[in-house]
């Protein structure tokens, strides 16, 4: 497993390196000078050279690169072009408000998407089934943004039972939480319900109906088991879209995020907060597929075996792992 691990880790180096490189490249690309915006439409061209020149805009893309990768290890990001505050110290500020809400939004949709997946599965073809994937494939077909919007004007304009921004009391979590699980809620719910209808027509399910378990038995530990193997692939690619839906949910319900704090780079063309919040965001979002790959070696042995056993060989491409041969002592 340790073997595992260190392989997925140093996969993830040329990965943030390339995200980084990209980054820097279509700031390059991108129309609009930092500079001139900063000083507005008045300012005079030997200003916006002067300028440029203090905040490091003339120096070659490399050099800016080569910058940019030293001050990552001594845990330096830049200044802002337009807060002139450290870039490292305003996202660490940030960073908490948005891993509270992706990581409850993700424990809500896994808490209540599998247990619906399960229930819609063990009533396969019934109007519960349908109901229930009528439902899910509602919200799974609903913008984030659009569903954001109408919590805001029915529970917090209209109702007034939760506040429509900020995050000074504990109900303020609530609509940002739910705008952003129920699409989420609904995809799980989907995958689990498809992973158990194909899981309960093995043969090992059957046998297990035939010793005479209980249906309970046999659906949450036998069946569950191996579906929950695709789904915890996909609650880790949901890591990835939730921190796309976070950068809209916190700007609609006024949450001092990661996500706010990048849009606001993005509009003020403000390059060392675009590059360290992408940057750290990669970062989020590759420790989280490691540790869903970790999860999914631990539940599938096939995944586990390949580092776990040297009595194992690796074959061709497509090939099945084949135990060497033990011998029986007598």
């Amino acid at each position: 497993m340790l073997k595992f691990i260190g392989k997925r880790l140093l996969m993830l180096i040329p990965v943030l390196l390339g995200i980084s490189i990209i980054v820097l490249l279509l700031l390059e690309i991108t129309p609009g000078d930092p500079a001139s915006m900063m000083l507005g439409t008045q300012a005079t061209p030997e200003r916006v050279a002067v300028l440029r020149e203090q905040l490091g805009l003339d120096d070659p893309i490399y050099v800016r690169y080569i910058n940019f990768i030293k001050g990552i290890f001594k845990g330096d990001f830049g200044t802002s072009f337009l807060t002139k505050r450290a870039v490292y110290d305003d996202m660490v500020m940030r960073i908490p408000y948005t891993l509270i809400l992706v990581g409850i939004s993700i424990g809500f949709s896994v808490i209540l998407g599998i247990p619906l997946g399960v229930f819609a599965a063990t009533r396969h073809n019934t109007w519960k089934d349908n109901g229930a994937m009528f439902i899910a494939l509602f919200f799974v077909s609903m913008p984030v943004f659009w569903f954001s919007l109408l919590l805001v004007r029915l529970f917090g304009v209209q109702l007034r039972w939760f506040p429509i921004s900020g995050i000074d009391t504990w109900q303020g979590w609530i609509l940002p939480v739910v705008s952003m699980s129920l699409g989420f809620i609904a995809t799980i719910a989907r995958q689990t319900r498809s992973n158990m209808l194909e899981v309960v027509r093995q043969d090992y399910i059957v046998t297990a109906k035939a010793k005479g378990l209980t249906d309970r038995k046999v659906i949450y530990r036998h069946a569950l088991k191996n579906a929950m193997i695709p789904v915890i692939m996909v609650i880790g690619s949901l890591f990835g879209l939730m921190i796309g839906g976070a950068l809209i949910t916190e700007v609609i319900f006024g949450l001092p995020g990661l996500g706010v704090y990048t849009l606001a780079g993005l509009t003020g063309r403000d390059y060392p907060v675009i590059q360290g919040s992408v940057f750290i965001l990669s970062v989020m979002f590759s420790l989280v597929i490691l540790i869903v790959d970790v999860i999914f070696a631990i539940v599938d042995p096939r995944i586990r075996s390949q580092y776990g056993h040297k009595s194992q060989k690796k074959r061709g491409v497509g090939e099945q792992l084949e135990e060497e041969p033990q011998e029986i002592e007598t």
